[in-house]
């Protein structure tokens, strides 16, 4: 018999039953072990016939869990040779398909879908859940599928989302198949229809003529932005609402009519708001729907810059503290250093960095990679492996979004990745590039090449803090909050108070030195600039006078020259 300590497995177990009965014994003070104990009652058993836990099978995968499915088959377009012309067009009723009941994986356009699919994902890096998702919306939509179906988006998009299932990506395959019809109506549509709520019918179908053309073109006139158009019916709506109570027509507006729109609107509101006018009346006197466009001669005006308005030492602190995710530190290096817009940011991609030579090409222009860049684009390309390893994106910044797709992030996940500045959260990325006029904010190349070594294990916030503070003083320099600018020597700049210790090197005092200043109300002082212009326009026109005359004394080579026989 097998023992352990001189005692059976019985004589253990009956042990560890009176243990447990009385709270538990520590190890070895057994009462049932005890020499000279009779014990009441014992189970009998035979001798080695434990019941054994059986030996888990061999791995033979080098994954844990279930193994993974294999790749669907290749799959073409059914063949279709004959389609049953149908009495009356019937439509599905997603919403009460049952996968137990309806699903037919063996359906031909089914395979093909998933084939599709699978092909998709594997372009696009769609991960394991997005894949499951999509292959059960195609189960859905497909599993009763015939040669000559259609499937309307309208009638797959309740059923899904009910499920919680992408409409987008189910859709995409469809319409890689050929079977799917957008009938959604387009948001523009809706928008248009609420603007001209209130105008009378003369002047609604005027302006939604116009509105048209702005958004898709016409024969001879390209499409505008979308923003454009939202602009300026913006602008414009308040005037047509109370023209709409006086006439019935736009050709009833009258030039008088014009100005009164105009007489309480100053600044860049009437400048636009007489762009937009300016516009409508010329789409309608070119379609022959007015007789005289009322917003001739009337002039816009002279639209004097805007001041830009430096950031102060509180809101770099904000933007510092603020970057706290790879990507929120790559858009503030980025602006802060080369003085990338949002739009050149959000459209670089991964063969515009040159880590070994240190370049970068933004918006078409090759700049060199400071140590403060480089260091952070390296933290950002190592998340953007380790976080999307399997993306076909490629851009150089991407999203949750933007993972799964080939195009860029948007304007607006920029604009929450970089908060702080004191509540203007475009203040990191826009704000210093966005304004009309010179631009002082090509900073980089005076102080890119001046920045200090950052560890490899973290980014050090002081060079950043000091390119900051740095533009901060530079801005500092040509425009002041609600007062003239005289223009100071250089010696006398004071940047702001940066947590670290950093002084302007000698590049950037010859940069400050080269910033022309001006007033709130007035264009900028480039009297030596138009000066010097002034001389070349000059030396320019003696040379073509002296050339003309000279080409004008030259004998025609058509005649015979008079000192040749």
């Amino acid at each position: 018999m097998a023992l352990k300590d001189g005692c059976c497995r019985l004589c253990w177990r009956q042990a560890s039953l009176e243990a447990n009965s009385v709270g538990g014994l520590p190890r070895g003070a057994v009462t049932v072990l005890e020499s000279g104990r009779r014990l009441a009652q014992h189970q009998l058993f035979f001798d080695r016939m434990k019941l054994r836990r059986a030996e888990p099978p061999v791995r033979i995968h080098d994954r844990r869990g279930r193994p993974r499915n294999p790749p669907p088959a290749p799959a073409v377009r059914p063949a279709i040779l004959w389609t049953q012309p149908r009495l009356f067009d019937t439509r599905p009723d997603f919403t009460r398909f049952d996968e137990r009941v309806h699903a037919d994986l063996a359906n031909p356009w089914l395979l093909w879908a998933h084939y599709l699919a699978h092909r998709r994902g594997e372009t696009r890096g769609w991960t394991s859940r997005v894949r499951c998702r999509v292959h059960r919306g195609l189960v859905i939509v497909l599993s009763q599928h015939t040669a000559g179906d259609t499937v309307r988006y309208s009638e797959m998009s309740a059923a899904l989302r009910a499920l919680d299932i992408g409409t987008e990506r189910v859709a995409e395959v469809l319409e890689e198949m050929g079977v799917l019809v957008d009938d959604r109506r387009p948001s523009f549509e809706d928008w248009l229809a609420r603007k001209l709520e209130g105008l009378v019918p003369g002047i609604s179908r005027d302006v939604e003529a116009w509105q048209q053309a702005l958004h898709n073109g016409g024969p001879r006139t390209r499409a505008r932005d979308r923003a454009t158009g939202n602009k300026y019916m913006n602008s414009v709506r308040l005037a047509l609402t109370a023209w709409s109570g006086r006439y019935q027509h736009l050709r009833e507006v009258t030039r008088d009519d014009i100005l009164v729109v105009l007489a309480p609107l100053h600044g860049s509101q009437r400048s636009i708001t007489l762009i937009a006018l300016r516009s409508l009346f010329a789409f309608c006197k070119r379609n022959g729907t007015v007789f005289r466009n009322p917003t001739g001669r009337i002039k816009v005006g002279e639209h004097g810059y805007n001041v830009i308005q430096p950031l102060r030492p509180i809101e770099v602190g904000e933007a510092i503290a603020a970057a706290t995710t790879p990507a929120s530190r790559l858009l503030l290096a980025l602006a802060a250093v080369h003085a990338a817009r949002s739009g050149a940011i959000r459209a670089l991609r991964l063969d515009d960095t040159d880590i070994g030579n240190r370049r970068l090409v933004i918006a078409g222009r090759i700049r060199p990679l400071d140590e403060l860049t480089h260091q952070i684009l390296l933290d950002w390309l190592d998340y953007r492996r380790t976080r999307w390893p399997n993306t076909a994106n490629l851009h150089l910044i991407v999203n949750q979004q933007t993972a799964l797709e080939s195009g860029p992030v948007s304007g607006v996940w920029v604009t929450k990745s970089t908060p702080g500045t004191g509540g203007d959260t475009r203040a990191a990325t826009r704000r210093p590039s966005t304004r009309r006029g010179p631009r002082p904010g090509q900073i980089g190349a005076a102080t890119g090449a001046h920045q200090e070594a950052v560890p490899n294990t973290t980014v050090d916030d002081r060079p950043l803090r000091q390119m900051l503070a740095l533009r901060a003083g530079l801005l500092s320099l040509t425009a002041r909050r609600g007062a003239p600018r005289r223009a100071a020597p250089p010696d006398s700049v004071s940047l702001p108070p940066a947590p670290s210790s950093g002084r302007a090197t000698a590049g950037s005092t010859r940069l400050l030195r080269c910033v022309p200043t001006w007033t709130p109300n007035r264009r900028p002082d480039f009297s030596t600039l138009q000066q010097g212009s002034a001389v070349r326009r000059s030396r320019i026109a003696r040379c073509r006078s002296r050339s003309a005359a000279g080409h004008s004394r030259l004998p025609d080579a058509r005649q015979p020259h008079p000192h040749r026989p």
